[in-house]
């Protein structure tokens, strides 16, 4: 067992507190907020490029990823008081800067959790519609754990990431294990690539592997232990990584490109049998919950950084914003504005070309306007024609996500 760091919480200028968690509570927030949404759409986003391109993507995204993430943690480490994207923005780059990236969590999460809100809806209408199930109440009934462990905080949050986590991980496991002993796999699909649409698909990876709004909520967690944290972010990343590749690759392996739905569990499901079927939706369900934890935490911790709104522990604030992070997506999942992985493309889309850049800015200035010398500080992935490459990837993949929009470009669905 992994005991808890017994630092004292202090009070910051952001009016946050510091909540210290464990080695597998720190991993199990990373891998749960990215094992979400994006990992059920990424097979029916990939339906047109094929696995082949699909694999490179992940691969790709995953390593940028993770070092724009250890950029970060090394900025939060090296900036007094407990602050979010934002408040590191308005620190080192200045007020518009940090209304951007306001501007830019509040668009990955509001987009991501309306994808939460509608796919939890679609599915425990599959599961329970004969039960007199609808859609909206599949949603509200999803809704109210998300909230509540919300509520509770980082260190519940952390728990509950690292329980589900470990749980997801054993569905997975059985799943794809199922899927290798089926008769109807063929892992020939899998050698099919159509690289024509590989950029709209490298966009919704973005969205998998892009928890760098985590950091800053990581950093609280790990105050007394900064060594450790770029090795436990590389890991939960690392094991996201697997997880995301092996899950497509199974469900196309054994539906192939023609059978996906928007959310791949159901087709996996239906194709393995009835234990399946239940089996993979219950997956979906804790995936979406746990990544609804992370993302909906961040926008939280942002909004009360963000707005000064004074400590959390106040609670008619905190239920106020509360409300702020759960009720709009609810209402435009039953809005009709875009689909499932519309939602999540464009949520990805533009906070992806913003971690691309910001988390680059934010270490330059920072290693010239630091508050203090860190435990920790990147390496050689730090170098200027790293990050002027990985600024490059960035700022193309929003060229070409606009571009499509346009209709000028090929769009993946």
């Amino acid at each position: 067992m992994d005991p808890t760091p017994q630092a004292k919480p202090a009070r910051s200028e952001s009016g946050l507190l510091a909540s210290p968690i464990t080695r597998l509570e720190t991993i199990g927030i990373v891998f749960g907020t990215n094992i979400g949404a994006g990992v059920l759409g990424m097979a029916y986003a990939a339906r047109k490029t094929g696995y082949l391109p699909l694999l490179l993507c992940l691969a790709l995204t995953c390593v940028i990823c993770t070092i724009t993430m250890l950029y970060l943690t090394e900025v939060a480490y090296r900036t007094r008081g407990n602050h979010q994207l934002s408040g590191l923005a308005q620190r080192y780059l200045g007020g518009l800067v940090a209304w951007l990236i306001f501007l830019g969590v509040a668009a990955n999460s509001f987009g991501a959790l309306t994808a939460y809100m509608a796919g939890s809806g679609s599915i425990l209408l599959d599961l329970l519609g004969g039960l007199g199930m609808t859609k909206g109440l599949g949603s509200v009934l999803f809704i109210v754990p998300s909230v509540t462990v919300l509520y509770l905080g980082l260190k519940v949050m952390g728990a509950g990431n690292k329980l589900i986590s470990l749980c997801m991980v054993v569905i997975i496991l059985a799943l794809i294990a199922a899927t290798g002993l089926s008769q109807g796999t063929d892992l020939r699909r899998l050698w099919v690539g159509h690289w024509q649409y590989v950029v709209p698909v490298f966009n919704l990876a973005v969205f998998v592997f892009g928890a760098q709004f985590l950091v800053p909520e990581l950093v609280r967690g790990n105050l007394a232990t900064p060594r450790r944290l770029p090795r436990l972010i590389a890991i939960g990343m690392g094991l996201t990584f697997v997880m995301v590749a092996a899950i497509p690759a199974s469900v196309i392996a054994l539906v192939g490109d023609e059978e996906l739905s928007q959310v791949a569990t159901l087709s996996w499901g239906r194709a393995l049998g009835p234990w399946a079927y239940y089996v993979a939706n219950i997956f979906a369900l804790l995936a979406m919950l746990t990544s609804y934890w992370g993302l909906g935490g961040c926008l939280f911790t942002n909004i009360f950084d963000h707005f000064r709104l004074g400590s959390e522990q106040q609670r008619l604030r905190r239920v106020g914003v509360l409300c702020a992070v759960s009720l709009p997506p609810f209402g435009l999942a039953y809005s009709g504005v875009g689909s499932f992985v519309d939602a999540l493309y464009f949520a990805g889309t533009f906070g992806g070309v913003l971690m691309g850049i910001i988390p680059v800015l934010l270490l330059n200035a920072a290693r010239r306007q630091g508050d203090d010398s860190p435990a920790f500080v990147c390496g050689w992935y730090a170098h200027r024609s790293v990050q002027a490459l990985i600024m490059a990837t960035f700022v193309f993949s929003g060229l070409y996500a606009a571009l499509s929009w346009l209709g000028v470009l090929p769009a993946s669905w």
